[in-house]
């Protein structure tokens, strides 16, 4: 009689009872070994799952897709630059869809509530997420986000990129351009003093982004969001600011606050003798953050297409690319499989500026 106990591993243990025959300890082992087969096929068939979450055949028809409006979520406070941006596309998208979006503000924790509010949401069409390369940055944060920000969602498309971060000045800063304020603050480490809207936001990962690639030491002085740091700056109680072109430019016009440079491949229009980072010695220095359009993870593949589809036709509009390039935007439109690139090659690039700068919360 066999009575000792034998073990393959944790998943398949023979109980401790006593077996009365060898064909009773075959038959137990192949029931064994054919769930643990079965435990490693499930791992193979997850392990292949691609990093955003696989769309789903759709429930309702396709051609009656949508047939009530859909919530338009913003995870920042109204009036920013994806308020201007969800409302100009939403204005132009009910001739292509049937019906309009309905835009929603959900602000807080650096759009962390309302990107939370989309993942959280019925992946049936009818929820949207407009958001940045913020995106992109807030995993870096916040180490304990309630989404995750690839698994959660499945990217529509890309649509727009910023002409680029204008780099601001107080009025009375003493350099001339951006060559000349590079030229002092590397002479002079830890002089001046940067703005940003908020620890490990989009101006906080630029100003960095720009100290690397410039070689300089900035003091980071963070603020409740833009139009506190840009007051600040105004009154002369921080150096510098770069931020958001559409953000900045009634300031500069006004003659409140003083353009070094831009961070673009090329001079913008509404400031053409404004001249690029690259023209002032900064080699390649581009920060130009990026919007798209989001829905929560699985919704069917047939609603992506359609609102991918409608959401290009409306930035191919004139009217839509002038008003938006009035405000410092770029219409662009992608497909959903190459924002999803985007959004992975961002995240990678923040990790990297990660290892050197502390972005986390404090």
């Amino acid at each position: 009689m066999l009575q000792k106990n034998y073990q393959l591993n944790s998943l398949v243990t023979i109980p401790k009872r006593r077996i009365k025959s060898i064909c009773e300890l075959k038959n137990l082992l192949f029931t064994k070994l054919y769930f643990l087969y079965s435990v490693i096929a499930l791992s193979i068939s997850v392990a292949a799952i691609p990093s955003f979450s696989q769309q789903v055949p759709a429930t309702q028809s396709i051609k009656d897709y949508p047939n009530h409006p859909i919530k338009l979520v913003v995870p920042y406070v109204s009036g920013g630059p994806m308020d201007v941006i969800g409302r100009l596309i939403g204005q132009k998208i009910q001739p292509q869809l049937g019906y309009g979006f309905v835009l929603e503000n959900k602000s807080g924790a650096g759009g962390a509530i309302g990107t939370d509010l989309v993942a959280k949401s019925a992946p049936d069409g009818y929820t949207v997420l407009l958001t940045s390369s913020s995106h992109a940055s807030l995993p870096i944060i916040y180490k304990n986000l309630p989404y995750d920000p690839i698994k959660d969602f499945t990217p529509i498309t890309l649509a727009v990129n910023s002409v680029g971060f204008i780099i601001a000045a107080r009025p009375d800063l003493p350099a001339k351009d951006l060559a000349d304020f590079i030229a002092d603050a590397k002479a002079n480490p830890n002089k001046y003093t940067y703005g940003s809207g908020g620890i490990g936001n989009v101006m906080h990962f630029a100003a960095e982004s720009f100290s690397s690639s410039a070689n300089v030491k900035l003091v980071h002085v963070p603020f409740k969001g833009v139009g506190q740091a840009l007051t600040e700056l105004m009154a002369g109680r921080i150096d510098i600011f770069i931020g958001a072109a559409n953000a900045i430019l009634p300031y500069i016009k006004s003659g409140k606050v003083r353009a070094l440079g831009i961070a673009a491949n090329k001079r913008w229009s509404e400031l053409p003798d404004l001249q690029t980072a690259d023209e002032q010695g900064l080699r390649g220095f581009v920060y130009a953050p990026w919007y798209g359009f989001w829905y929560p993870a699985h919704t069917p593949i047939g609603y992506v297409t359609k609102m991918n589809s409608a959401i290009l036709k409306v930035l191919e509009d004139g009217e839509v690319k002038r008003a938006l390039f009035d405000q410092g935007f770029l219409t662009v439109g992608s497909s959903s499989s190459d924002f999803s690139k985007v959004i992975l090659s961002e995240i990678a690039k923040n990790e990297k500026l990660a290892t050197v700068v502390d972005f986390s919360e404090k």
